[in-house]
Formats: C-alpha cells, structure tokens, sequence
C-alpha cells in the first residue's frame, strides 16, 4: 500500500479476514489468540506495524459459534473479544455471519445478535468501525444503522460481470431467504438499487470488496464496478493482491475524481431514475445523486452486449430538484476522462436540458459530475 501511494487516495485500513486465529481460545480467560505460526508476536505487534505505517489495523470475528472458516466465533463472547481487539489496537471488525445456531430469520433475531457486539465495541472506549457482515438477511439496512458503520447487502461477490449462478438465488434482496454467494457485479447493483435510501453518513451500504485486478472481468466492467460502488457510496475495499498490481488496475482504483464522489461529504447514494431492456440483452439504466455545494453525480450504464445512443435529459436527472433544474444550465465534467493536465475529470462543456447523443459502449459506464454554470470554476484534481 505504501509502494503504490494508496493512502495518498484514501486506502487506509489493512484487515485480516477469517483465518487469523489459534485452534482454541485462552482455556483461562476465554479471550482469542492468534495463530502463533502465522503471528508469532501475536496481534498487538501487527497492530502496531501498522499504526506505524500510518495506517489502520483491522481484524475479523463472526457472530456464530465458528467462522465462515471454521475457527472460533465471538458468538457469546462479544465482551471479551472486543476488549482484546480494543487491547490490540484494532480500529476496525468485519463480522460475518456463519454458524449463527438460527439467530436469525427475523431482523429482531439478527438485530440482537449483532447489537450485542456493537455495544462490547462501544463499551471499550475505542473507536473501532463496525462492519457488519450478514449478507443481506433480513433486511439489515432497516435496523443496522443504528448500530453499525455499514452492512453488507447481500451475499459474496463473484469476479464476474453479469453471469446468472444459483448459489446466488435472489432476484432481489427485499426479502431474500437465501443470500448465498458467487452473486455477479451487476447483481449486486440490482441489489442496491432500493436501499440507497437507507444510508447516509456514517452508515453505509456495503456492496462487499473491490474485484478489481482478478481477472474475471474486462477493463471497461472494472471501470463500471469501481465506479457503479461510489456512486452509490459503498465502503472501497480492495479485494485483490495489493503487492502485483498492473498499470491498469492502479489507474482505477486511484481514480480520484470518482473517488471524491463516493468520499462526498453529503453521503447520499445514487438513486436508479430508469431502467430500460435492450432488444438484444442486458439493459440501460440512469443514476444521479446529489452532492455538497449543490453539485450532482450522473451515471449512465449499458449491461447490453452492444453500443447504445441516449439522450440523457435533465427531466430524468433532476427529477427530484424540479423545473429549475430541469431547464438549467450546468458545466459538465467527465470523471474518465482526463483533462489538459493529466488530471480526472475533463470540463466537456456546458449544457442546458440534457446532454445529448450520449454513445456508450457494451458494458460501458459514463459518469459525470454537473455543476450548476454560475458556479462552475477550475478545479484543481481533488475538487473534481
């Protein structure tokens, strides 16, 4: 993370996922122990390289009897174990959702079991984030913001970009029995979709890690996944080998004028205004969000297997602002392209009513920022 410059872009947490534990816990305290092969100096001491880099320390636990890996889970031991994080410098928990002995099924059930860590958390007196990992059961984005930094929406990503697989069952998560796993990209934006709505600052929608640089997908559908999860103002978590990154994924996920839409201070996710079928499969679809300073994200997406031609009409993008808007006039950036100076977000023009004759590409996402013309102003790469 260092070699590569990712804290300058915000990159600030290292996690260790499951794994990261001995075959049992303190057989006198009952409190966790690492693995002593794999951390020989024990927790604290990682915790403390990291802090030393200047970065953030993660660890990870589920609210089962056992992991999704099958180690021992913080399931009836949430005090303990978030005093020993809180003790080794943890600043942040992913918590999963394996061997949950049928704690849920209802959100009161999931509410509970996941309550009882965030309130451990609380209790420490360290601000540790709390990532709450159950994949969509039960509605989390109804009951997790009061107790959680973010949840996740749904069940595991797959590095794919739209291929249909039955271990990921669900049409959509609103009432979903069966989360499961290998869910594509554009699933999962599916999924997004309707929660938007339930996160804001401070809690948020989690869409699960970044596949970028994995191989499952093209450049253009990696352009589309960074970009679809800021808009609608998912955690960025780089799920891929930090230390074997090509020229290309380093160019999306240091992309800062998309970065700087889903780090927005206004922490409003992207609402979907339409969405369209294509004759020849997969469809078109039209986000907007509103931003600080009175600014707006637009993003326009093509699933389809062929180049599509829209007018994308301020009528739809405002829809929500009113006829003031609609018919308004605003200076357009293009947050993939670069401009004269080699910076993201490229001054396209300025419009009034629409943009027309938008041509984007199979698999191709176009995401502008508009900025109303009385106040658009050169920016420098980080306003942008």
């Amino acid at each position: 993370m260092i070699q590569y410059d990712l804290p300058k872009y915000g990159y600030e947490y290292v996690i260790s996922d499951d794994c990261w534990q001995a075959p049992d816990r303190n057989a006198t305290t009952g409190a966790p122990i690492a693995d002593p092969t794999k951390f020989p100096s024990g927790m604290a001491a990682v915790a403390d390289q990291v802090h030393l880099l200047g970065l953030k320390f993660g660890i990870y636990s589920s609210a089962g009897l056992y992991t999704c890996g099958g180690h021992f889970g913080s399931l009836g031991y949430e005090t303990i174990d978030a005093q020993t994080y809180a003790e080794w410098g943890a600043d942040y928990l992913k918590y999963d959702n394996c061997y949950n002995e049928g704690q849920a099924g209802t959100p009161k059930l999931s509410y509970d079991r996941y309550a009882n860590m965030s309130f451990a958390l609380n209790a420490t007196g360290r601000p540790i984030l709390y990532s709450m990992c159950n994949w969509g059961e039960d509605g989390p984005w109804n009951f997790a913001p009061t107790i959680a930094n973010s949840w996740r929406i749904s069940g595991d990503i797959y590095d794919n970009y739209n291929r249909f697989d039955e271990r990921c069952p669900c049409l959509s998560m609103i009432d979903c029995k069966l989360a499961g796993y290998h869910c594509a990209m554009t699933r999962i934006i599916d999924f997004a979709a309707p929660v938007g709505q339930k996160a804001g600052v401070n809690h948020w929608n989690d869409l699960d890690m970044l596949e970028i640089g994995n191989g499952g997908m093209t450049y253009d559908e990696y352009v589309t996944h960074f970009s679809m999860w800021s808009v609608l103002k998912s955690p960025l978590i780089l799920g891929n080998d930090v230390t074997n990154m090509t020229n290309e994924t380093l160019e999306i996920i240091t992309n800062d004028a998309v970065i700087a839409i889903n780090q927005d201070p206004n922490g409003s996710a992207a609402n979907r205004l339409w969405k369209v079928p294509v004759a020849s499969g997969g469809d078109l679809s039209l986000w907007s969000g509103s931003l600080v300073n009175n600014q707006f994200v637009i993003a326009l997406l093509n699933t389809s297997p062929d180049t599509q031609v829209v007018d994308v009409e301020f009528t739809d993008v405002f829809i929500d602002q009113g006829p003031s808007y609609q018919t308004g006039t605003f200076t357009i950036y293009d947050l993939w392209q670069k401009n004269d100076t080699g910076a993201w977000g490229n001054d396209i023009g300025t419009f009034t009513g629409s943009i027309p004759q938008v041509e984007i590409g199979t698999h191709q996402v176009r995401i502008w920022k508009a900025v109303p013309a009385s106040t658009a102003t050169k920016r420098d790469r980080m306003d942008l």
